[in-house]
């Protein structure tokens, strides 16, 4: 699919990008200022918003022209490997991130709604014993990689809990989930069918026997969604649960580890885990370029024509990072950020993902108070793709800490075995995170 606009287009992907993805971003910006032609992969080609001004039109949907139904982009992609790995990521399904209007509006309130069940105490209890089993498996050696041991491990498998599996179903699902998402050929085929295979499971199960759980929110709510719908919802909340939250997770921890201002006293004015979790969101998002939008009707958007079926993506990392003549100490935005999104698509889920962020990282911080990187933070590398900005690897050290050792420990409290199944249907329930819906009352 060859477009008219992409003289000059920069890359998204390849190790280049993926080391210092901002000295692209400042390239782009120089030649073509808010709006700059890429290509997110070999042939596959995208307008990129890089200005924090034309990122808030687009998220906001000024002058009403932007819609999130790409089904024309989708159908004159090319028959390669490569536009088929876009799909997975971008294509059309029927649910709240790819709806306009009423339909998006009775989307968003299922989610919202679903959402606002899960009670916050008892999902930071969850996150704590996720944690702290994380975490006995590594605190005696010393060492880690808090990326692949610890981040990466988190958000799958509460949400695991959330939906209503058992325990012991969260290993397979991180599993079908990391082939679909880093693989290409048969092994992200196969990780595909295996994520989808999980989700065709788990609403069998729950429309047989319901419990207090996502799922079974999802399938009763009073929108009346068609088990399609769930489906695409589900597989909606799995997906933007795991990347953006592990990656978060990773993003601020590698600060933290390597800013001694968050090892300082109090009395000099020491950084918290909150300090970091909104600088990772505002200079490296999880999902740096995301976003998919398309127009009506042919637009000229900040000194550049849009057609339709062209594909636009946000840059959320360039848009937050954008050059200012205002010095950071005298702005008076508070050093406003996009990592969430804005206006109607904005995430519905954020306060659940900075609470699990911020609870693991404290969690982690209080068992292991001396972590350190064991390389310089600018040596450390970041996983290649054109939407995410995340760590292929965290290594860290510190001092071990041993299962008998006097004091609280990780070991201390323990989460139900993952080799002893919890009852199939409704493991939520007994965890108490509602009593019923409000709708079933």
């Amino acid at each position: 699919m060859t477009m008219r606009y992409l003289p000059d287009a920069g890359r998204l992907y390849g190790p280049d990008f993926a080391r210092d993805p901002q000295a692209v971003y400042a390239a782009l910006r120089h030649r073509h200022g808010a709006v700059a032609p890429v290509e997110i992969a070999p042939g596959i080609e995208a307008h990129l918003v890089i200005g924090y001004q034309a990122a808030v039109d687009v998220l906001t949907n000024a002058g009403g022209v932007w819609s999130k139904n790409g089904t024309d982009w989708q159908a004159r992609l090319p028959g390669t490997p490569e536009a088929a790995a876009m799909v997975g990521m971008l294509g059309y399904r029927t649910n709240a991130l790819y709806s306009d209007g009423v339909e998006h509006a009775r989307y968003r309130k299922v989610i919202t709604d679903c959402f606002s069940m899960i009670q916050p105490h008892k999902l930071r209890q969850t996150v704590i014993e996720v944690c702290d089993a994380l975490i006995a498996r590594f605190a005696a050696k010393g060492e880690a990689d808090l990326a692949a041991d610890f981040a990466r491990a988190i958000p799958l498998r509460i949400f695991n809990r959330l939906l209503g599996r058992p325990d012991s179903d969260s290993d397979a699902l991180i599993k079908a989930l990391s082939d679909m998402m880093e693989a290409d050929g048969e092994v992200g085929a196969r990780g595909h069918d295996a994520f989808y295979r999980y989700i065709g499971e788990l609403i069998q199960a729950k429309t047989a026997s319901p419990g207090d759980d996502l799922t079974s929110w999802f399938l009763h709510h009073p929108a009346g969604l068609s088990t399609e719908e769930v489906l695409h919802h589900l597989v909606l909340v799995i997906a933007a649960s795991y990347e953006p939250t592990a990656s978060l997770i990773s993003n601020a921890l590698s600060r933290m580890v390597s800013d001694d201002r968050y090892y300082s006293s109090l009395a000099n004015g020491a950084l918290s885990t909150y300090d970091a979790l909104l600088e990772a969101l505002r200079a490296e998002p999880a999902m740096a370029n995301y976003g998919p939008y398309f127009v009506r009707q042919p637009v000229h958007f900040h000194g550049t024509w849009i057609q339709p079926a062209e594909l636009v993506l946000v840059s959320y990392a360039a848009a937050n990072t954008e050059p200012t003549a205002v010095p950071e100490e005298l702005r008076s935005d508070g050093g406003a950020y996009l990592g969430f999104g804005a206006g109607p698509h904005r995430c519905p889920a954020s306060d659940p993902a900075m609470l699990i962020a911020m609870t693991a990282i404290e969690r982690l911080t209080s068992h292991l108070c001396d972590l350190e990187l064991t390389v310089p933070r600018e040596e450390l590398l970041w996983r290649p793709g054109p939407f995410h900005r995340s760590l292929a690897h965290l290594p860290v050290r510190f001092t071990p800490i041993r299962p008998d050792q006097p004091g609280e420990s990780p070991w201390a409290v323990q989460p139900p075995s993952s080799s002893t199944p919890s009852e199939p249907t409704s493991p939520v329930r007994s965890a108490g995170y509602v009593t019923s819906a409000p709708w079933s009352s």
